[in-house]
């Protein structure tokens, strides 16, 4: 199967509740079933960030592969980056169903899955299954339990776990789905971490690049905290953003459940959240933009806010598996067209 033939099959699992058909397109992608793609990226999307070079600067954020189920696949179709993740030390449910809701008629999604996951043993033992020579980096997302977590214990348990796998890990304190989470985005707590974890990485043989990623409801005056709490302690980068617990206008009879809202009502916010931390940083932290992109263009306006790389979730739910080579060879013509011999000349060009 072709990924446009699995586009096409995209209007009868919009039938199915959410959960339920994002299990089966997991599994579907887990047995080859969305082919591969055949394109082949313009250099001028070639993307050398963290230490890594990615083939293209579009990347799937994590939540969509919990458990690393389908990772080589993802990769596949296309992606420079797949980030797979939240993954937590122990098993946990999550919330009780429903927790997934498409907002269809706002290109939005309303989740509150509660970092349901399978744990980390499960996790790193397909991550040592992943291939060697595998076509886009890796990212891999570590969270802590709803119960009985310790940040300063776990975070730095979890990064060690996974580094032997990984080309990066980021750090998620800003789901809005875990109770006190987005507490530690506070510059005490997100120090403390931070100081737990890189006592840990001095051990270590293999330390690939740290990144955190961060809510787009924060106020102004919390984010140059976050920068410096990241600068002076080995964070190489920043995930703007997570989904958000605002509620703009919508038109989806789900607007009101509770949750982290992502999608096209996200794009705004989440890009001026990027931003004002692009002008904060001053290139000494590279950004990550993720927020309502379903577009080159709002690709390419991510780019210009200040990342140097960008991810997709919900773009990618409602478009399907041909969407990654149809934003990057839309990315391409758009850079070109700008007058930009690479995706990093275009890197704040607009902050």
């Amino acid at each position: 199967m072709t990924p446009s033939i699995a586009s096409a099959l995209m209007p009868l699992m919009r039938g199915l509740d959410a959960e339920t058909a994002h299990g089966i397109a997991l599994k579907a992608l887990a047995a080859g079933l969305a082919g591969r793609d055949s394109g082949r990226d313009d250099p001028v999307l070639e993307t050398h960030a963290l230490g890594l070079r990615f083939r293209n600067p579009i990347g799937l954020a994590a939540g969509f592969d919990k458990d690393a189920v389908a990772v080589a696949p993802l990769m596949r179709l296309g992606f420079g980056f797949v980030e797979a993740g939240t993954v937590t030390p122990r098993p946990q449910p999550g919330n009780p169903r429903p927790r997934l809701f498409r907002l269809a008629e706002d290109a939005a999604v309303i989740n509150r899955m509660g970092f349901n996951n399978g744990g980390l043993d499960g996790y790193v033992a397909r991550l040592r299954d992943l291939p060697a020579d595998r076509p886009a980096v890796f990212g891999a997302n570590i969270g802590i339990n709803k119960e009985g977590a310790d940040p300063e214990r776990d975070y730095p348990g979890l990064y060690a776990a996974v580094a032997p796998f990984a080309d990066y890990v980021t750090v998620n304190v800003s789901s809005p789905n875990t109770p006190g989470l987005r507490d530690l985005q506070g510059e005490e707590r997100l120090a403390a971490i931070l100081d737990a974890i890189a006592a840990t990485r001095a051990t270590l043989a293999r330390t690939p690049p740290l990144l955190v990623k961060i809510a787009p409801d924060l106020a102004d005056d919390a984010l140059a905290p976050i920068v410096t709490a990241c600068l002076t302690r080995g964070v190489a980068g920043l995930i703007v953003s997570n989904t958000t617990i605002a509620r703009p206008p919508l038109r989806s009879p789900h607007a009101k459940e509770a949750g982290g809202l992502s999608g096209q009502p996200l794009f705004d916010p989440s890009t001026e959240v990027l931003r004002k931390v692009f002008r904060i940083a001053r290139g000494r932290l590279v950004l990550v933009g993720v927020g309502g992109i379903a577009t080159a263009a709002q690709a390419l306006a991510k780019i210009r806010a200040g990342a140097s790389l960008v991810q997709v979730y919900t773009g990618f739910a409602y478009a399907g598996p041909a969407m990654p080579r149809r934003l990057a060879d839309g990315l391409a013509a758009l850079l070109k067209r700008d007058g930009f011999a690479s995706v990093n000349d275009a890197v704040g060009k607009d902050a």
